[in-house]
């Protein structure tokens, strides 16, 4: 069985019921589709980010509804972690010099680590690993 993981852009879309990917989804089981810790971690300091800079009641309760909604889609997916396979991959990524973020270098270890795709609109940065399968379900 073949894993698919969802990179920071396409879990928001997914969030966002983004129609071409939600297709693709229906074409694969639960257990084939995940996201990795990196994600979670992205995701979960930007709500927090929201929560902190809210500046009365309305926009904190807002902000908490958003955080919510946030940790109930996390929750649905499975999460792929930096494992201690993923730190040599990503020691070895990090060793070529490989120009891309460090959010996107570490979650490129751990697709190439788990063995998986990473579905993803950003083929320009992660083309750069040779190592990565990528596939776009968004266009």
């Amino acid at each position: 069985m073949t894993r698919y993981v969802f990179d920071t852009d396409h879990l928001s879309l997914l969030q966002r019921g983004h129609k071409p990917l939600l297709a693709r989804i229906e074409q694969h089981a639960a257990g084939e589709l995940a996201i990795t810790i990196v994600t979670v971690e992205e995701q979960l300091r930007g709500r927090l980010a929201q929560v902190r800079k809210a500046a009365n009641p309305e926009q904190l309760a807002q902000s908490y509804k958003w955080l919510r909604e946030t940790f109930d889609s996390l929750a649905r997916l499975g999460v792929l972690d930096f494992d201690e396979a993923a730190s040599r991959v990503y020691t070895d990524l990090l060793r070529q010099k490989i120009r891309i973020g460090t959010h996107d270098l570490r979650i490129a270890a751990i697709v190439i680590a788990n063995d998986a795709v990473l579905v993803t609109r950003n083929m320009q940065d992660f083309a750069n690993i040779s190592e990565v399968r990528l596939e776009n379900w968004a266009d």
